[in-house]
């Protein structure tokens, strides 16, 4: 169960050491995910093709299913099942659409006019992680995005299955979001082949998607090794609950295995506000592990995880910055009072009876998202991770009276005469 540690006996030191995670000290990830992009730059599908038996355990005959091939796996799911993904796709489309606003005309001068356009970015990648469990969610909030976006290309990667295709679930997502083609490439093998190009896989402009450390990885170094841009690093998944006494324990520990039943390496870490709120949820987490089909990932995660106990909500939210979670749980009544002192996370589910699985799956919101601290700096997937902003200017005749002088002062004072003679001789 979850290891309990007193907030106000924690150093500096301590709070840095708890919160950090998914480090890579001795950079063994590092080398062996240097060592498949080597393989995927040199060798192309034929790599690919090698890394799938080795990492997935299937032969491929071809690195990609086609829209037949996708159309036929996306009607062997039921009525029920096509429905729920309908209503995800919906409801997440509603709630991006309203994020492609055109911004207006700005007149910084009488005659000096400054604006942005929106432009899609015309090649993106996304990642559809397929290991312990393939998440169809993933595809519609990347996927959604992208199309409200407008952008030209979207090249999809997800492992393959045993049977060296996709499952039913994922191929109805494609249907839904019109793509025709998805690569039967995983891990940081994908990341590589979308960053690069190979035979069969086209290069991207920018690559999208969670995954676990190696994926995260595999991301970064494209960014140093070539011209392709990432959303993100978002790794495996991570929760901070905050619980006081109002809180329900069975919900806080429901919230805590829902996370830590992603992978071995996710954490799920409670922040309470004294230990019988901790080992009440402790004696929840024992009940619903017994009965948990995913109970040894589970039980891996937990013990990645921990408690800590503060003397107010103050205090828990303070910790919180400083962990800046992935996904933040007010279950407290007073969570109205909390929401001005967020500063650092990526999705916030406030109240008892709002669990972090709706944002994960239907309630609209995105579900790719910073982790390992990363909160501190980066936003979650929008509409905005798929296009560019361009500015725009234009000066009449009256304008350059306006702004001309202040130019030339400018630039000469910086001992740039070339471009105050740009200046110069227009006026």
């Amino acid at each position: 169960m979850l290891t309990s540690y007193i907030y106000s006996q924690l150093q500096e030191s301590d709070i840095q050491r708890l919160t950090a995670r998914n480090t890579d000290d001795t950079n063994a990830i590092q080398d062996t995910v240097l060592q498949i992009i080597d393989s995927v730059r040199n060798e192309g599908d034929a790599a690919l093709t090698a890394l799938a038996a080795k990492f997935d355990k299937v032969n491929l005959d071809r690195l990609y299913l086609d829209k037949e091939e996708i159309e036929e796996l996306a009607m062997t799911i039921t009525r029920d099942q096509q429905r729920a993904l309908e209503i995800a796709f919906q409801n997440i489309h509603k709630f991006h659409s309203t994020q492609l606003r055109r911004e207006r005309k700005v007149e910084t001068m009488p005659g000096v006019s400054c604006w942005r356009e929106v432009r899609p970015i015309e090649k993106v990648g996304l990642y559809i992680p397929g290991g312990s469990a393939v998440l169809p969610s993933t595809l519609l909030m990347l996927g959604v995005p992208a199309r409200i976006a407008g952008c030209k290309e979207i090249v999809v990667c997800s492992p393959p299955q045993s049977t060296g295709k996709i499952n039913g679930f994922v191929a109805y997502c494609l249907h839904l979001l019109k793509i025709d083609k998805i690569y039967l490439v995983g891990g940081a093998q994908a990341v590589a082949a979308m960053a690069f190009g190979t035979e069969s896989i086209p290069k991207v402009d920018k690559i999208f998607g969670p995954g676990n450390q190696f994926v995260t990885k595999a991301k970064s170094l494209m960014q140093s090794l070539t011209n392709v841009s990432i959303d993100m690093p978002a790794g495996p998944s991570e929760v901070l609950v905050i619980a006081d006494e109002s809180a329900n324990p069975a919900y806080v520990a429901a919230d805590l295995l829902a996370q830590a039943e992603h992978g071995p390496d996710s954490q799920a870490v409670l922040v309470a506000t004294s230990a019988t709120i901790v080992q009440a949820v402790n004696d929840e987490l024992a009940k619903q592990l017994a009965i948990l089909p995913r109970a040894e990932i589970a039980k891996m995660a937990i013990a990645n995880s921990y408690a800590v106990i503060t003397e107010n909500l103050q205090d828990a939210m303070a910790f919180s910055n400083n962990y800046a979670p992935e996904h933040l749980i007010l279950e407290t009544d007073q969570w109205q009072t909390l929401t001005r002192s967020i500063i650092n996370a990526g999705s916030v589910f406030l109240g008892h009876l709002t669990p972090e699985s709706a944002g994960d799956y239907a309630s609209g919101t995105n579900h790719t998202l910073p982790t390992s601290g990363y909160a501190r700096s980066y936003s979650g997937v929008s509409v905005d991770s798929f296009v560019k902003k361009i500015t725009f200017q234009h000066i009449s005749e009256e304008g350059l009276q306006q702004i001309g002088s202040t130019v030339e002062i400018l630039a000469e004072l910086e001992g740039l005469h070339a471009h105050k003679n740009a200046v110069s001789i227009r006026k």
